[in-house]
């Protein structure tokens, strides 16, 4: 299949370019400069996670767990389908979603939300789908579609895995610049990001 081929060709030419770079004498700049012109694109990064999840899977089982994963995936994926997102990884409760356009990162996570709040008003406190997401947005990685690299990615991943309370909304602050002044959204400033120069923030629609 030409698809498959032309991931792997990708996959291949990434590793045999880092591995050149992992030589000793090895010219590091050109080989980050030939990897950045092979790979390099800009997109907003979505990170998603599910609050309370390991504790339901220790407390309900392991069929529970397969049970909550596919009803989001029937509730959620269609939304990011909508909002033209790609799915680029499932892992466990979370998925890692690539948008060209950051608003339509932001505008896709609150279409999410509200259907996770509707979704939830019909189910047991154990069945629920409680949605926390993280956005990052800037240079990454991309290869074909089964991976992406990046600092943005790692910043939507922590803020969505590991900051982001249910219901709630994070953003990098590349992600919040990019979204501008003029989306009547709101950013509270939650604290610093990789670098005490980075701020992140809690993205809430003005209504």
């Amino acid at each position: 299949m030409a698809n498959e081929d032309g991931l792997k060709v990708s996959q291949a030419r990434l590793w045999k370019l880092i591995e050149e770079r992992s030589q000793s004498g090895a010219d590091l700049t050109a080989i980050d400069r030939r990897i950045w012109d092979l790979f390099g694109e800009k997109w907003a990064v979505m990170f998603t996670d599910l609050s309370g999840f390991s504790r339901k899977v220790a407390e309900f089982g392991i069929t529970h767990f397969l049970q909550v994963i596919h009803e989001q995936r029937k509730l959620l994926l269609p939304i990011v389908e909508t909002y033209d997102g790609l799915l680029i990884k499932e892992e466990g409760d979370s998925f890692l979603i690539l948008f060209r356009r950051v608003e339509r990162a932001y505008e896709c996570a609150l279409r999410m939300q509200r259907a996770t709040e509707h979704y939830n008003q019909r189910r047991k406190p154990e069945e629920q789908i409680l949605l926390c997401v993280g956005i990052g947005f800037g240079a990454v990685l991309r290869i074909g579609d089964s991976d992406v690299w990046g600092r943005e990615v790692n910043a939507a991943s922590k803020l969505g895995e590991d900051t982001a309370k249910s219901g709630e909304i994070l953003v990098t602050g590349s992600a919040r610049s990019a979204l501008g002044d003029g989306h009547s959204i709101s950013f509270e400033d939650i604290g610093p990001g990789f670098s005490d120069d980075e701020r992140n923030y809690r993205a809430t629609t003005v209504q």
